[in-house]
């Protein structure tokens, strides 16, 4: 069952995603979050965890990677911060060994040649080199949070590519998969109208193109 599903959502781009959830009026598409280079792609299940500054008591950027399995995505609630990284050259080194299907974060990393080299997938705000320890701290691990204006809970599917980040909640997936193969399906037709000389208005009104991402009422 997990298998046909990531195969079903890797099949698909962020803009058939994004258009079949604009059309259940699901609120999805994770602003500013942008890959580290437009060629990665991700697809995977959601592993939480959010950052907040450090207290008196002091803190810990943690040693969460350890407890990840393959396949899963590492979710960074960095609250959006570009003074600080929660993420850098030994956490990338960690995660492509142990065959994460990437790190997003709302926030900046650091170390990106190291991800390039790697060929491991991070979207994130950008990239500097401050680190993060005695500023930031593990608040929450595997609760819901927060990544560019887009609530994301454990287990919830993300899904990446060249033009950006959307989360898939898990509890609408079957039907967001449903819409999205439709969207991606009349696109497909329309692009082969449109290759055999037929006009782009003719070809849009032969397969409902400007329906596919009106919201439903």
């Amino acid at each position: 069952m997990q298998t046909s599903i990531f195969t079903r959502i890797n099949a698909l781009s962020c803009t058939d995603l994004s258009d079949a959830m604009d059309r259940l009026k699901i609120v999805c598409q994770c602003t500013d979050i942008m890959p580290l280079d437009r060629t990665f792609n991700l697809t995977g299940k959601a592993w939480t965890l959010r950052y907040g500054p450090i207290g008196l008591d002091g803190g810990s950027v943690g040693d969460y990677i350890d407890d990840l399995e393959a396949g899963q995505v590492v979710v960074i609630d960095n609250q959006a911060r570009l003074d600080t990284t929660v993420w850098g050259d030994l956490l990338t080194s960690t995660a492509a060994r142990k065959q994460l299907a990437g790190t997003v974060i709302d926030g900046i990393c650091r170390d990106v040649d190291r991800a390039l080299e790697l060929n491991y997938p991070i979207f994130s705000r950008g990239n500097w080199m401050r680190t993060g320890k005695d500023r930031v701290r593990v608040e929450a691990i595997q609760a819901p949070v927060t990544l560019g204006g887009v609530r994301v809970q454990p287990d919830d599917w993300l899904r990446g590519d060249g033009d950006g980040l959307v989360v898939i909640p898990a509890g609408s997936l079957i039907e967001v998969l449903a819409v999205a193969e439709e969207v991606h399906q009349a696109e497909e037709h329309i692009r082969a109208a449109i290759e055999a000389g037929v006009p782009l208005r003719q070809a849009r009104a032969d397969y409902g193109y400007h329906a596919l991402q009106t919201p439903r009422s």
